[in-house]
C-alpha cells in the first residue's frame, strides 16, 4: 500500500500510530491523505524518553516531535483531542491529527504493564465508542499486531515507503542471458570513439525490466552496459570481458564477472552511488575497500575514506567504550581490519602493514551519528551493514555527499538485525527500487563466493 488515501477512499478512517512508525519515518503523520491521524499519549511519552542520548533513533524521535508541534499549532486541548486539520499548502487542511489521552482505569482488557497494551486498549475502547468510524492500529511490530488482532481490533504495518512486495522483484543489476545476445537483436549500429565500443540495438526479443546502468551478459562472454534506452532500442556500452576480468585494485583482482562489474563500477569516477548486496562472503567489503584505498592513495581521486556502518546495539553501546571515537568504533567495524589483512596477507608482517595502511590512508571510522548533518566533500563514504537503515536514515546519509563524493553502500537482506526491519522494509531495498534509474548509479547483486569449504558446508547444510 502506497497511498491510505486510496485503500478506503469512501470511508474516513482513524489511525492510530505505534511509536516505531515515526521512528521509521518521522513524516509518517503527513502520509494518511483525508484520514485521522491518532497520537496516544503513551507514544508521546516515549519519544521523549528517546529523543536524548547517542540513540541512532534520537533524531528521528526530535523530528517526529517537531512535526506533531508544527501541526498543532496554536490549538486548545479540546481542539488537539478531537483532532486539528492537518494542512497540506494551497490545497487546504486534509485529514486531522489527534492526541489520544491516556485513561487509566476503564480498560478491560490486557494488563497495561506494557506500554504496548496500554495502546491497544485505548484503541479497543476507540473502536467501540466510534461505531461506524473504521480504527485501525499501525505498527511496525508484528507480536503487537498480533496481540491488536486477538483483541478484536484492525491492525497494519506502514507500508507507504516500502516499494515492493518482495525483494525477489529487485532486479539484481544484470540480465544474465542463455545462449548469444545476438540472437535477440534485429538491428544493430556500432560505433568506436576514444577506445570505447557503443553498440545501438534494436530487439527482436524484449528483456524484461530493463534499466540505465544495468549489464547484458550472455554465455558467449558478451558484456554490455545499457546506458540508453528507447522502447526496445539499447545503447550499449561493449566491456570486453578479458580486460574486466584483469582490472586490480591494490593487488586486489575480482573472481568472477560479477565482482568484475562491481570494481569497474567502484573504480568509475562518472558513478556517484554503487550499491553491492549479496550473500556472507560474495566479496562486498573487500572490493569495496581495495577500491576505496585505491583511489586514495593511488590516484588520489577522493581525499579521505569514511567508513560507518549500522550495527543494533552500537549507539548505545558506543559511549561505554574507552578511547576516542575512532578507538570506540574499531571492534563494530572489524570487518574493513579484517579485509586489509586479507589484502595483506601475503605480506611478509601482514600486521605491520594494516599498521602501515591506516596510518598512511585517510581511513577515518564514524559512528552514524556522527554522519547526520555533516557534508563531506571529496570523499569516499563507505555504508556497511546497510540492510539495517531504514529508508529515512538511508536518505540522511546519502544526502551527506557533497562534491567530488561518490556513497558505496553494502549490504545483504538475509540477515537483517534491526527490530521492525523486514527484507521489504528496509533501507537497502528502498534504495535499490529509488535509485534504478539513476544515470550516476550501479547496483550489482554478487553471488556468493565461499570464505571456505567450512563455509560453504554451512551455508548449505545449515
Amino acid at each position: 500500500m502506497d497511498d491510505y488515501g486510496t485503500s478506503r477512499a469512501t470511508q474516513p478512517t482513524l489511525y492510530v500510530l505505534d511509536t516505531n512508525v515515526l521512528i521509521h519515518d518521522p513524516n509518517a503523520l503527513l502520509n494518511f491523505q483525508e484520514h485521522q491521524v491518532a497520537i496516544p499519549m503513551t507514544v508521546l511519552e516515549e519519544l521523549d524518553q528517546l529523543k536524548t542520548g547517542k540513540h541512532t533513533v534520537a533524531a528521528e524521535c526530535r523530528q517526529a516531535i517537531r512535526l506533531i508541534d508544527r501541526l498543532l499549532g496554536d490549538a486548545s486541548p479540546e481542539e488537539v483531542e478531537a483532532g486539528v486539520p492537518i494542512q497540506r499548502g494551497k490545497s487546504g487542511p486534509c485529514g486531522s491529527l489527534s492526541i489520544l489521552m491516556s485513561r487509566p482505569g476503564e480498560a478491560k482488557g490486557l494488563p497495561e504493564d506494557l506500554n504496548d497494551n496500554k495502546i491497544i486498549n485505548l484503541v479497543v475502547m476507540l473502536s467501540k465508542e466510534r461505531a461506524g468510524v473504521p480504527v485501525v492500529l499501525v505498527t511496525k511490530d508484528i507480536n503487537m499486531r498480533l496481540k491488536a488482532r486477538a483483541c478484536g481490533v484492525a491492525a497494519e504495518d506502514y507500508h507507504t515507503d516500502q516499494l515492493v512486495d518482495d525483494v525477489g522483484q529487485l532486479s539484481p543489476g544484470y540480465h544474465s542471458l542463455s545462449g548469444s545476445f545476438w540472437d535477440r537483436v534485429s538491428t544493430v549500429e556500432t560505433q568506436q570513439g576514444h577506445g570505447r565500443t557503443w553498440h545501438r540495438v534494436q530487439l527482436v526479443d524484449n528483456l524484461p525490466a530493463v534499466h540505465v546502468n544495468e549489464f547484458v551478459l550472455d554465455e558467449q562472454g558478451f558484456v554490455g552496459w545499457i546506458k540508453g534506452i528507447e522502447g526496445d532500442e539499447l545503447l550499449l556500452l561493449d566491456m570486453h570481458q578479458e580486460p574486466l576480468l584483469h582490472q586490480e585494485a591494490w593487488g586486489l583482482r575480482p573472481r568472477d564477472i560479477h565482482q568484475a562489474l562491481a570494481l569497474y563500477a567502484l573504480l568509475d569516477p562518472d558513478i556517484h552511488l554503487v550499491n553491492l548486496s549479496g550473500a556472507a562472503g560474495s566479496g562486498k567489503t573487500i572490493l569495496a575497500l581495495a577500491a576505496a584505498i585505491e583511489q586514495t592513495v593511488v590516484s588520489k581521486r577522493y581525499r579521505r575514506i569514511i567508513a560507518t556502518r549500522s550495527v543494533q546495539g552500537l549507539d548505545e553501546d558506543i559511549g561505554f567504550l574507552p578511547g576516542t571515537e575512532a578507538e570506540k568504533m574499531e571492534p563494530w567495524l572489524g570487518a574493513i581490519t579484517d579485509n586489509l589483512e586479507a589484502l595483506h596477507m601475503d605480506d611478509e608482517n601482514t600486521h605491520g602493514s594494516i599498521d602501515y595502511i591506516l596510518q598512511k590512508v585517510p581511513l577515518q571510522f564514524k559512528s552514524l551519528n556522527y554522519i547526520r548533518g555533516r557534508s563531506f566533500q571529496q570523499s569516499l563514504i563507505l555504508i556497511d551493514e546497510c540492510q539495517n537503515l531504514t529508508p529515512h536514515q538511508m536518505k540522511t546519509i546519502i544526502t551527506r555527499a557533497g562534491n567530488g563524493s561518490k556513497v558505496v553502500c553494502l549490504g545483504n537482506l538475509a540477515q537483517i538485525d534491526t527490530p521492525y526491519l523486514s527484507a521489504t522494509s528496509s533501507g537497502l531495498t528502498y534504495l535499490t527500487e529509488r535509485f534504478k534509474d539513476f544515470s550516476h548509479g550501479v547496483h550489482i547483486t554478487l553471488q556468493g563466493v565461499p570464505r571456505s569449504i567450512l563455509a560453504e558446508y554451512a551455508e548449505a547444510h545449515m
